[in-house]
């Protein structure tokens, strides 16, 4: 049996509407932002402000006495124009877009960052568009960005050797100075710990104190010695900060040096200079002690003179004579020499300056077997120098020779030490030319450095040729030098004549 549906009873089920859902005015929601602390504005598209939440709200009253009623009236005018394009970007694409700018108003100006969003609603059948501006204050990250740029420039270009570990020690950045002074490229320090270039002079009971020190948050300051990537010692003063965040926790550590090179140069010649006082007071306590007995000897050789007439034992007394003639001069020399200077310049004969420091090296063992060729020009006037200083060079440079030509094996070779003076135009040139080993080009740039000597150690000081430089210069005059590997060395001194 077929059942039959009465076609006059009423349905029960609910009809759904065939109108689109109705969006809501984003106008009625924008109280959300009223608790949020950067500054939100809804805008239409001509960037009219049609409202504000309460943090932009309390900005601009408390900063402007009236309210603009466009959002485009708050920017400096000198960004308005980018800011207005970068407005009209965000309708024009539908895209966000952002810039840093300036909110200029009547008691200050604050850095904000805006972004702008844009919004299509359907109201009541009605498309209207909506810009979102978001503008955040960052006046006080502007400040600490202009304090950490500034203190980068001034880290970049300071002259003391700056470094920034991590909390374990590792190198995150390095200035030009700490570049230059270890030797090492950037790229080869950032990663590493301090300890590649250390020199292992020091204990590890040393480092324990430091690292204990600052990792408490304390300053450490010490003297330190290192090495360089060519193995030179660089002596420094260093001092390491312990870098703190904003809730004081130790983040990394910041070092500062301070080139120690200088003194430890000015020391070490402090310690040469004694050195050199006391060899002067040897050598008056010598000259005393000996000079007595000289003086009983030479009287004694007198008297045996006029008591014979035998040629041949007066030919023996005659040089015994000179050669105590010639121990005295040599003594009183000495003496001379080491006898600190008055520092006042006076008149001097540049040749007998010469002859006497000839003199002086012609004493020592090592040059009987080198010959002296002395050419001295009479046409030099007398100069205002120091005659124990400019005498001290001379000598310098002589022993240097010496030592030189001794070093040369080849027994076939001559042994010859040039010694010339002459006139040149407004200068006097003095020319010191050996036949000795010479001098290769690698050090040929280092020879006038403090401490710089190619002798084996306990040979030589390193010092004479930088003090000579640094005499020569104070008489306004120029110390040359060329020479050749195995060909010999010409040093040359020239001094101004006034004329």
């Amino acid at each position: 049996m077929r059942s039959t549906v009465n076609s006059n009873k009423k349905s029960t089920a609910k009809k759904v509407p065939n109108s689109s859902p109705k969006i809501e005015n984003p106008m009625f929601g924008f109280d959300l932002f009223d608790s949020l602390p950067d500054m939100y504005f809804l805008l239409d598209a001509n960037a009219e402000i049609l409202k504000l939440n309460n943090r932009a709200d309390e900005i601009i009253k408390s900063n402007l006495s009236s309210n603009p009623s466009n959002f485009l009236d708050l920017v400096d005018l000198c960004n308005r124009e980018k800011v207005n394009s970068i407005f009209f970007q965000c309708i024009g694409f539908g895209k966000t877009t952002s810039i840093e700018t300036q909110f200029l108003l009547d008691k200050k100006e604050i850095d904000v960052r805006i972004s702008f969003s844009f919004h299509k609603f359907v109201i009541d059948e009605n498309k209207i568009e909506y810009v979102f501006a978001l503008a955040k204050d960052i006046t006080e990250e502007k400040v600490k960005e202009i304090e950490l740029q500034r203190f980068f420039n001034i880290v970049e270009s300071s002259l003391n050797p700056i470094q920034i570990t991590d909390l374990h020690g590792k190198m995150i950045y390095v200035n030009p100075a700490f570049v230059k002074s270890s030797g090492f490229s950037k790229k080869e320090l950032i990663g590493k710990n301090p300890g590649i270039f250390g020199s292992g002079k020091l204990s590890k009971k040393f480092w324990d104190k430091m690292w204990q020190t600052i990792s408490s948050g304390k300053v450490w300051f010490g003297e330190i010695e290192d090495r360089k990537k060519n193995s030179e010692p660089f002596y420094t003063q260093l001092l390491i900060s312990p870098i703190f965040d904003k809730d004081e926790k130790v983040t990394g550590y910041f070092g500062i040096h301070r080139d120690l090179s200088e003194k430890r140069t000015l020391e070490k010649q402090l310690i040469h200079t004694q050195k050199m006082e006391s060899i002067g007071t040897l050598a008056a306590g010598i000259a005393h002690e000996v000079g007595n007995p000289l003086a009983s000897i030479s009287a004694l050789v007198q008297v045996a003179q006029r008591s014979t007439d035998d040629a041949f034992v007066k030919g023996k007394l005659d040089l015994v004579k000179s050669q105590v003639t010639r121990i005295s001069k040599i003594i009183r020399d000495l003496v001379d020499f080491s006898r600190p200077s008055n520092f006042e310049l006076q008149r001097v004969n540049i040749n007998e300056c010469l002859k006497e420091a000839v003199e002086i090296t012609k004493v020592g063992t090592k040059t009987k077997t080198i010959e002296f060729s002395v050419k001295l020009s009479d046409d030099i006037p007398y100069l205002p120098l120091v005659a124990d200083q400019l005498e001290q060079v001379f000598i310098n440079i002589l022993l240097n020779a010496v030592d030189a030509i001794n070093e040369v094996k080849d027994e076939k070779k001559e042994k010859r030490i040039s010694i010339e003076s002459s006139l040149s135009k407004d200068e006097a040139i003095i020319t010191f030319t050996d036949t000795g080993s010479g001098i290769s080009e690698a050090n040929l740039s280092k020879i006038f450095e403090p401490f710089f000597t190619t002798k084996s150690k306990g040979r030589g000081t390193g010092l004479g040729l930088w003090v000579s430089y640094g005499i020569i210069k104070s008489f306004q005059g120029n110390l040359e030098v060329q020479s050749n590997s195995g060909l010999g060395t010409t040093f040359k001194i020239k001094l101004p004549v006034d004329k």
